[in-house]
This record gives C-alpha cells, sequence and structure tokens, in this order.
C-alpha cells in the first residue's frame, strides 16, 4: 500500500499535496472509505468522538471525509466477522483510500487481524492508507507501554508494516506527556528507529521510501 502516516489528519496544504501526489487522481475522483475503529479501544473516545469523526466534525483539525471525496463510506471493522468476506471486500477493493482514524492503536491492530484485512493490505499496491495518531501506530512494531489503553499489562506490538515506530501528538497544547523530552524517553524503549511528530507533520512511505511532510515540528530519535 502507499501510505500516509498522520498524527492530526490532513492539516495544511503539505500534507494535502502529498494525499493527492499518492492517490494519482483528483481526490474529486476518488472514493474512500473510513475505519473508526480504534476509538471502540481508548478510554479518552466516545460514540460522540466517533459521531464527529464519521459527520467531519472535529474543530479546527483531524480532515478526513470533508477532503471533497467522490464518495465516502464507514467500514467498521468489528463488524466484518459476521459478514461474508465476499461481500466486504469488494468494498475495500474498490477503495482508493482508507481513512483510519486515531484512538488505540493496539486494539485497532487486533481488530485488522481479527477481520481479516490484514490478508487483504499486500494486494492493495494502487490503495493509500491516511491514518491519523494511532490509526498510523498500529502500521508500526510497537507503540510503547505510553500509549497502551487496551489491556495495558499485554505486549504493545502492532503490525510492523513499517519499520519505525510512532510518536504522535508531539508538543500537543496542554498535553505535558507529549513533550520532546517525552518523545526521546518513549523512544529510549523502543528497539530500532523511531519518529516524533506534531499535527502538521505526516510521514509518507510508498516501496520502502520514507518521506517526511511537514510544516510543524518532528524528530527522528533511533535508541
Amino acid at each position: 500500500m502507499k501510505l500516509l502516516l498522520t498524527s492530526g489528519g490532513v492539516t495544511n496544504e503539505s500534507i494535502r499535496h502529498r494525499l493527492q501526489e499518492l492517490l494519482a487522481k483528483p481526490v474529486e475522483e476518488c472514493n474512500a472509505l473510513l475505519i473508526p475503529t480504534a476509538q471502540w479501544g481508548h478510554p479518552m473516545c466516545s460514540p460522540q468522538s466517533a459521531w464527529m469523526s464519521i459527520a467531519g466534525r472535529w474543530p479546527g483539525q483531524h480532515d478526513l471525509v470533508e477532503l471533497g471525496w467522490r464518495s465516502v463510506g464507514v467500514l467498521e471493522l468489528t463488524a466484518l466477522p459476521s459478514i461474508d468476506r465476499d461481500r466486504w471486500e469488494s468494498w475495500v477493493r474498490d477503495a482508493d483510500a482508507l481513512l483510519v482514524d486515531g484512538g488505540e492503536a493496539v486494539y485497532l491492530a487486533h481488530w485488522i487481524r481479527a477481520s481479516g484485512l490484514e490478508r487483504l493490505l499486500p494486494e492493495l499496491t494502487e490503495t493509500t492508507w491516511v491514518g491519523v495518531s494511532g490509526g498510523s501506530m498500529a502500521l508500526t512494531p510497537r507503540v510503547g507501554t505510553q500509549f497502551l489503553g487496551w489491556r495495558p499489562d499485554e505486549s504493545d506490538e502492532t503490525l510492523g508494516v513499517v519499520d519505525f515506530s510512532l510518536f504522535p501528538h508531539l508538543d500537543y497544547p496542554g498535553w505535558e506527556s507529549n513533550t520532546s523530552e517525552s518523545a526521546r524517553q518513549w523512544a529510549s524503549q523502543i528497539d530500532g528507529p523511531a519518529y516524533a511528530i506534531d499535527d502538521q507533520t505526516a510521514i509518507s512511505v510508498v516501496d520502502g521510501e520514507v518521506q517526511v511532510i511537514s510544516e510543524g515540528t518532528w524528530l527522528a530519535i533511533s535508541r
């Protein structure tokens, strides 16, 4: 897949331009599916926050569904095991973009596996994955114990689609746990390379090539 891993969504023109490059055709000609599943595993999320994502009502950030898509649908991964695969697989294959919302990354990774979506991902070579926060972190090898909100005593391992870990919402106003120093302490517990990115930054990955797109602040951290 073509990956656009963000912290806060498509929040500026640089990220939007990179999304347009990945899609390889105008957004207005593209069909997207929003995946809100990660929210159900995060203690800070709720039915109200899930609705805000689906309705495009997050104030001032988190632009996903209101980018001008030809169509936007909702794909709830927890429902897929109860649906015939021949039915939902066509929905995924027909999508130009998967808009994967934030929340609890380990919970999301669990449902990407349990739903059967993981087995399909290698075949979606022309599809763009647009992750937000937990929706980006689920593709990394580990999230670190700091970001475990679901089953906090269990493993922090996620899918390992990319070979780096991700610390989102760097220097987010009012979040004392998301400072640059906190990111470095977090990275000291993570094996391998890691990035800390703020909500004006995204990481693009295509055929293993990693590119940072930013109008804000980011750190590349190695243990």
